[in-house]
């Protein structure tokens, strides 16, 4: 193609990434200690999860290969599940008294898939020309969007959730988009049929905040002129907004300190979110594409003492897998997305083996309500890259890719992502090899309720915008 990114992907890359893991990276300061004892009136959730488990029974799964999410394959393995937990993991475990014993020889198990970045629910299915224009992706009208919450615009009907789940997918959190540099605060969700989306949120998680770099701000506000028209403003924006989110937590502080003296601060949606960040409660989930916008935000996040989660698409973090482990800062990355903007440019299909190799928090993300479908085949797709270029990548290493390491990144890893003893039972049954494309998602259990069995058409909830007619069975 003449391209010389191509030259990169089949020559040079492994080069350059040695040569980059070598060189001297800024560790990043500690979250600051300064406002860990201000606490916000306004951090409780107004409407609060109202999730109810769906009805469930005990089981016990024998037989097969488990890739628990922590790192091990077992052979020959069962997995007991009580009151919606994980309670054992072994071989030739006993049934206890009144549990379904289910045979899962020749089958695998993994923990459900974790959707870390989706946009189910307002960018909905089916995809159209029109798709976008009708979505509630993004709140256009200022670049300082921090005041939304995205789960006031989620249609819990959009059919991404049913085909998210017959392919294994039990949570998902759900983020706006990228076009703001403060984008709003996303919402974790529990993939469960319900009438709206209070009955899907994941009890107590932890709220994400998107922020965004690079292209998509500095475009789309540039072109009408607004601020900011270049990556310099949108760092401009980002530190005026921390610092007047630092005066209003110092006033906070100041008014808890001897609430007797003078009236509480006014209330500013705005900058609960932004506070929420700055002393902890908020979790940053940051777009961000090239090398150098990462380590800009990092500076940004490391002057006002904030820890970022996670930066999602990441497509140059194979070129600072050192900064990413300074920071303690986890990469979202797609397999093979290429060329559809500038900033992937560089991208390269081996960007996550060398993350996880350079011992980085590395994860799968879909973006999309179709890859969604496929988290499991986008981390195959990776692996193989990696293999290829000699990253030795087993599916027990490869599964926490969308299991384990999302969860961490959500502040959920000791309840999802592993199998475990104490975990929730959120478990996929594969037919074979979960990153082969011939195999299917048999049964999914969220909470150790059943809530999809590919051979059960009571158990495969589906939209009611898609046609489905008695004695045709539709099978994912």
């Amino acid at each position: 193609m003449g391209n010389p990114t191509r030259t990169l992907r089949r020559t040079g890359w492994f080069v350059l990434c040695t040569s980059l893991l070598l060189q001297a990276c800024n560790p990043a300061a500690p979250p600051s200690a300064e406002h860990a004892d201000v606490v916000l009136p306004f951090t409780a959730d107004p409407n609060p999860s109202r999730y109810q488990p769906l009805p469930r029974q005990d089981v016990l799964l024998t037989g097969a290969t488990v890739l628990d999410g922590a790192g091990a394959r077992l052979i020959d393995a069962d997995v007991l599940v009580q009151n919606g937990k994980i309670t054992a993991v072994g071989v030739n475990l006993p049934a206890p008294d009144e549990v379904q014993v289910i045979d899962a020889s020749e089958r695998w198990i993994t923990p459900g898939i974790i959707d870390i970045h989706s946009h189910d629910g307002t960018y909905t299915l089916p995809l159209t020309s029109v798709s976008f224009d009708i979505s509630d992706l993004s709140e256009l009208s200022d670049p300082n969007a921090a005041e939304i919450w995205i789960e006031h615009a989620i249609n819990v009907q959009d059919m991404a959730f049913d085909h998210a789940l017959s392919r294994g997918v039990t949570t998902i959190q759900i983020l706006p988009g990228s076009i703001p540099v403060f984008g709003g605060r996303g919402v974790v969700l529990k993939n469960v049929p319900a009438t709206t989306v209070y009955g899907m949120k994941f009890p107590d998680a932890p709220q994400g905040v998107k922020m965004a770099c690079g292209e998509n701000p500095k475009s789309h506000f540039g072109e009408s002129g607004a601020t900011p028209t270049s990556r310099m403003g949108e760092v401009a924006l980002m530190r005026r907004a921390f610092t007047a989110a630092n005066q209003y937590l110092e006033a906070w502080k100041a008014y808890q300190a001897n609430p007797a003296v003078g009236e509480p601060p006014d209330r500013d949606f705005e900058l609960d979110t932004l506070a929420g960040i700055l002393n902890g409660d908020l979790r940053v989930h940051a777009h961000c594409y090239r090398a150098d916008d990462i380590a800009v935000l990092l500076g940004v996040a490391r002057e006002f003492g904030f820890q970022i989660a996670a930066i999602h698409h990441a497509a140059e973090a194979y070129k600072i897998p050192q900064l990413f482990v300074d920071n303690d800062v986890c990469a979202a990355v797609w397999s093979d997305w290429w060329g559809f903007k500038t900033e992937a440019m560089d991208a390269i299909r081996e960007n996550a083996a060398i993350l996880d190799a350079s011992g980085v928090c590395t994860m799968m993300h879909s973006d999309s309500p179709v890859v969604g479908e496929r988290l499991n085949l986008e981390a195959a797709k990776a692996a193989g890259a990696g293999q290829r270029a000699g990253i030795d990548l087993p599916p027990e290493r490869a599964i926490r890719w969308i299991t384990a390491n999302p969860a961490r990144a959500l502040g959920l890893g000791d309840r999802i992502g592993q199998i475990s003893e104490g975990y929730n039972a959120d478990l996929v049954v594969w037919s074979g090899d979960p990153f082969s494309v011939y195999s299917r998602a048999e049964l999914v259990f969220i909470d150790g309720a059943r809530v999809y069995d590919r051979s059960d058409p009571a158990r495969q909830p589906r939209s009611d915008i898609e046609l489905h007619f008695p004695g045709t069975e539709v099978r994912p």
